[in-house]
């Protein structure tokens, strides 16, 4: 079939043949199917999804257009996490040297930001000189010597996701429940995994903003991971307000190193630790959650965790002075706060309204060449549930530019919700899958 003929096909309800959706894939990572087409497909993907069999096919074209790693010079079981992705969620930057640091080796392969929410490679770059953009022997060599490597997509991993995520971010088909799933399995087993935890959001902040549709995403993945013989399990972790109390790259860098120190918001911390306990687990260094974590609290205490990440800073071309020094960080030139209109408690945020302020200022793109700021964003001054004077403080505004200054701060307003009662508090880790 023509692209025409199979874009047809799909936006009027049709099963895809398996063979045709390897062939248009094959040809769109070629450069013979323009993007114009993939962008019409995917919104037809969007409106009428893919069956387990062509989503299968999908992923499985996705996975092959491109090297699939074999580390198994690593011993151990290499076990990576992915985030469907939120505001404020730092937990890459922690979990990775947290897990090599107790023994479990972490092949990373991250994503830079997507629509409202912020990109783990982004906020590595934050860090003065570190390098997401290592060859494949570089990282082959980093996972078996010092036990991680955090990298962005290779022109020979994955290609055609790499291809797609971007055009996805511009042509609104981020949400999508095939196309996340097929982009995350297929980025994932390519890098050489044994196994996989999977960091799926649920909430407002999310792209799956109903529990239903979360489970279905989780499902899905697990799914896709069994079928190719890996070891996934799912954990569904609010997102209905930002994670932590940081929103931007380089103070999300500030509280990722702080949460090593034992030093970070409750919330950021508890869901770090429960993703980084099912690695150790799926990785044998643990026999049980309960174990893995006591495992965690060590390695934060005796700073093995710490050293960990100034380690894997130093491999990819960072400078691990700035892991203690924070002004060595990119530093914004002036803050403004935003503030109660009445007093009470706020009863909720609109998360995505915050991770589209953060890109309006420059912390995210809008669109796929944009430039980013890496010292801009906010502070979470006050969180749901928390006690509020009126005229007080709720957000702080770290910015360079004024001239997005006066919509950033209309946005957190009408971002923010107050009342007179604090709702009751919704759990961290909703559900876990397997």
């Amino acid at each position: 079939m023509r692209p025409y003929e199979l874009i047809k096909a799909k936006r009027d309800g049709q099963a895809l043949d398996p063979v045709a959706i390897r062939e248009f894939i094959a040809a769109f990572t070629r450069g013979d199917v323009p993007e114009y087409q993939m962008s019409a497909m995917c919104m037809a993907v969007y409106f009428k999804g893919l069956s387990p069999a062509e989503l299968g096919a999908w992923t499985d074209a996705m996975l092959k257009s491109g090297e699939v790693l074999d580390l198994s010079e690593t011993p151990g079981t290499k076990v990576d996490k992915h985030s469907t992705g939120g505001v404020g969620d730092k937990v890459s930057l922690s979990l990775a040297p947290l897990a090599a640091a107790c023994g479990v080796p972490v092949p990373m392969i991250s994503g830079r930001g997507l629509g409202h929410t912020g990109g783990t490679l982004d906020k590595l770059e934050s860090i003065p000189g570190f390098r997401v953009d290592l060859s494949v022997a570089d990282y082959r060599r980093l996972v078996r010597e010092v036990g991680a490597c955090l990298i962005g997509q290779t022109a020979t991993l994955a290609p055609a996701d790499k291809k797609l995520y971007a055009l996805r971010d511009v042509t609104a088909t981020v949400d999508c429940l095939p196309l996340i799933a097929s982009s995350i399995m297929s980025k994932k087993l390519a890098e050489g995994i044994d196994a996989l935890v999977l960091d799926v959001k649920t909430g407002s902040g999310a792209f799956m903003k109903e529990l239903k549709d979360s489970r279905a995403l989780a499902r899905t993945m697990i799914d896709i991971g069994k079928a190719m013989n890996r070891k996934v399990t799912a954990l569904l972790t609010d997102m209905d307000q930002p994670l932590g109390r940081t929103v931007g790259n380089a103070l999300e860098v500030i509280e990722a190193v702080d949460m090593l120190r034992g030093q970070a918001p409750e919330d950021y911390t508890e869901v770090t630790l429960a993703l980084t306990a099912e690695m150790l687990v799926l990785g044998g260094k643990a026999a049980t959650a309960q174990e893995a974590r006591q495992r965690l609290t060590r390695a934060v205490e005796d700073g093995s965790a710490l050293r960990k990440l100034k380690e894997i800073v130093q491999a990819q071309g960072g400078d691990p002075r700035a892991i203690d020094d924070y002004a060595l960080l990119p530093q914004a030139r002036a803050t403004a706060d935003v503030v109660a209109p009445e007093g009470g408690f706020v009863t909720g945020i609109d998360t995505e309204a915050v991770g589209l302020a953060a890109v309006a200022l420059g912390a995210g793109r809008q669109r796929v060449d944009s430039p980013i700021d890496p010292a801009v964003g906010f502070t979470l001054l006050r969180k749901v549930g928390e006690p509020v004077k009126a005229g007080e403080p709720v957000v702080r505004v770290h910015y360079n530019d004024e001239g997005p200054l006066k919509d950033v701060k209309q946005r957190l307003l009408v971002a923010y919700r107050f009342g007179p009662r604090a709702p009751a508090p919704r759990p961290l880790i909703v559900e876990r899958l397997e």
